[in-house]
């Protein structure tokens, strides 16, 4: 029985420190901090997603595709794949079209 006296006073006192520093009692202090250095560094942080930037501009009189295209650093086909819905050949002054 005394093999296992150890462990067990080890997790009573690890708990015991878990409860302090959840509830915010500090009566032992350097434990209290051991502890703490121990849970934050078992916590796994995942980097985070790169956000996707969606970007638009508006259409000015003479645009077409192949001007946009060069004025934003794109190419006629992103420009044609991220806006369906838009007619190629009848831009109208003031439409938002997508190029990122």
């Amino acid at each position: 029985m005394r093999r296992y006296a150890a462990p067990g006073a080890f997790l009573l006192a690890v708990t015991a420190a878990v409860l302090a520093i959840h509830y915010g009692l500090q009566s032992h202090p350097s434990k209290v901090s051991t502890v703490s250095t121990l849970t934050a560094t078992q916590h796994h942080r995942h980097p985070k997603k790169p956000v996707s930037t969606v970007r638009y501009t508006r259409v000015q009189h003479g645009d077409s595709f192949s001007s946009i295209a060069v004025r934003t650093h794109t190419s006629v086909a992103t420009l044609e794949r991220l806006n369906p819905a838009v007619s190629t050949t009848a831009l109208r002054v003031g439409e938002k079209i997508r190029i990122h």
